[in-house]
């Protein structure tokens, strides 16, 4: 579809000289214009290339949200390296574990992670500069993010491709991040999206994006967008790609927890048109905070926004439902896109809520994306209506597979009725009329506030501790979580400890987001006759343990 040299870094290039007062990024108060965007990002790239990091390596993001996320992304694409993403939630085994992994020659981190990287930076021999975000002072084996970006001059700019690489970790079924290879030409395709939306055509070479972010511009229709969730998660980051190479802007709270306020207040500010979150988790929340405001008669002005965009967990009906009334109240239109896409994949299926102008919600079927089906394990296409279980997959622009892992990409990533799918492995029935429902994920994953986490390595952390004989762990219904981790836990004889002491326990292994929330105490753990976990009867157990409703 696109000229060769059709990249991210050379359409922002090229977008920065047409519009180098426009607003493109804002953390708070602090904007950044194209120009300055452009700059900042050269003067980090020009560092990276005199490191010796180019063409073919990968670089670390272990950030917040903030402006200095995309402009270390962006800084990477200019040089031809692929950033990737570290969650900021991991702890120094998880952290040691990717930045190997992933064979960063570089790493930007957030202040906040030092001494966790510190504590295993001697066992990452192969990282050549390692770039702290924040901070009055920096430790005497990194460089200060500023610092770097006062001390080089630009970077040259020179010919890219369109198959170098952005590279998005997300969980393996055995617990260990696998990092999805996406090329920037298959990420640019999948924006044609919003192209299509605007009834223009895509362009195929770099000197048509200008007149395309001209032309979004003189429609009132660049993009802003308020990225609530993470950038290091796809559900913000894939949308920020996206937004950026229309010309628009990502803004970014400062807070480091969900302030709904702050969130509000920057929507006003910088006028935002759509908002990215991760579900209920989110979205309540944020509505609660909207009540506040109506109830004590200074309501948020949302006129701004257009939509908000959810995926990774449940976005309920009646949650989307309030937010949609107080956009009903304000007159103005709002779309709730709930999609069903992963780090593998984007489009598997997808629902959208509207409501606006004095109409009356109108919520779409949840149904198969364009580029979707469902196959049979022996790649057969399950037929609508059947009540046959499938597998969710998705075609078109999808990634080349998991960095370094031929054996898992081959798993993931196959060839069906002569083109290939992306088939992360969640279960699904398809109605006549196209109705997907979502069975699960076949390797039991946890989604738990737009987190994933896989039961085994949970399990195995349990199993580690002097006082746990064998355990299960599964997610129940939570409201706030949409799942809670859950442990399904036999304790050895005489053992004494208390919840809240085994969950201590656990935190030197496993992230915050992965500690059970819950812990459930049995006699015995029941397995299966050739001694795999039997996650059936954990859930059961689990969820009659706490009494939990709604199974």
């Amino acid at each position: 579809m696109f000229d060769d040299n059709v990249n991210l870094a050379s359409v922002w290039e090229q977008i920065a000289d047409h519009q180098p007062d426009a607003l493109a990024l804002a953390n708070g108060d602090l904007t950044r214009t194209w120009s300055e965007f452009d700059d900042r990002a050269s003067r980090l790239a020009g560092a990276l290339d005199a490191a010796g990091i180019g063409a073919g390596h990968n670089v670390a993001c272990a950030m917040f949200n903030g402006n200095e996320y995309s402009e270390a992304q962006y800084a990477a694409f200019k040089v031809r390296a692929a950033p990737c993403n570290v969650n900021y939630r991991y702890v120094e085994a998880e952290l040691r574990y990717l930045i190997d992994n992933s064979d960063a020659r570089a790493v930007f981190f957030d202040e906040s992670l030092a001494g966790r990287f510190d504590a295993v930076r001697a066992e990452l021999p192969d990282v050549a500069m390692w770039i702290q975000v924040g901070g009055s002072t920096s430790p005497d084996w990194a460089v200060g993010y500023e610092e770097l970006i006062s001390a080089t001059e630009p970077a040259e700019r020179i010919e890219r491709s369109g198959q170098d690489q952005w590279i998005l970790y997300t969980g393996g079924t055995t617990g260990n991040p696998k990092g999805v290879m996406w090329p920037h030409s298959n990420l640019l395709t999948l924006a044609n999206r919003m192209f299509e939306a605007l009834g223009i055509d895509m362009p195929t070479s770099l000197d048509g994006f200008p007149a395309a972010a001209k032309a979004f511009a003189d429609s009132g229709a660049t993009p802003r967008q308020l990225a609530a969730s993470p950038l290091m998660h796809g559900t913000a980051g894939i949308g920020a790609l996206f937004y950026l190479s229309v010309g628009g802007a990502v803004i970014t709270m400062t807070s480091r927890s969900l302030d709904t306020d702050e969130l509000w207040r920057l929507v006003e500010q910088h006028e935002c048109t759509v908002a990215s979150i991760v579900g209920d988790v989110f979205c309540s929340p944020m509505v609660d905070a909207l009540d506040a405001a109506s109830e004590a008669g200074r309501p948020y002005d949302l006129t701004s926004l257009d939509g908000v965009t959810s995926s990774g967990v449940m976005w309920s009906q009646p949650i989307k439902d309030r937010l949609l009334a107080h956009a009903h109240a304000a007159g103005t239109t709002l779309i709730c896109n709930d999609s069903l896409g992963s780090s593998e994949g984007v489009g598997f299926a997808g629902k959208q809520s509207t409501a606006g102008g004095g109409k009356d919600t109108e919520t779409a079927t949840f149904v198969l994306g364009p580029n979707a089906a469902v196959f049979t394990e022996d790649g057969r296409r399950v037929e609508p209506g059947s009540d046959e279980r499938g597998l969710l997959a998705v075609g078109g622009p999808i990634p080349l597979g998991y960095y370094g892992d031929p054996l898992k990409s081959a798993e993931t990533f196959k060839e069906i009725e002569g083109q290939r799918w992306s088939i992360p492995g969640d279960w699904a029935t398809v109605a006549a009329d196209g109705t997907v429902t979502l069975l699960g994920r076949g390797s039991v994953c946890i989604n738990t506030g737009g987190e994933k986490v896989y039961p085994e390595e949970v399990e195995e952390a349990l199993k580690l501790l002097d006082t746990v004989v064998d355990a299960n762990v599964v997610g129940v219904p939570d409201p706030k979580w949409g799942a809670a981790v859950t442990a399904v836990v036999q304790f050895a004889d005489n053992a004494n400890v208390s919840d809240t002491e085994l969950v201590d326990a656990l935190r030197t292994n496993l992230s915050g987001y992965k500690l059970p929330k819950h812990v459930v105490a049995v006699d015995k753990l029941f397995r299966s006759p050739n001694g795999k976990s039997d996650y059936k009867w954990a859930t059961k157990t689990a969820l009659d343990a706490l009494d939990i409703q709604g199974r």
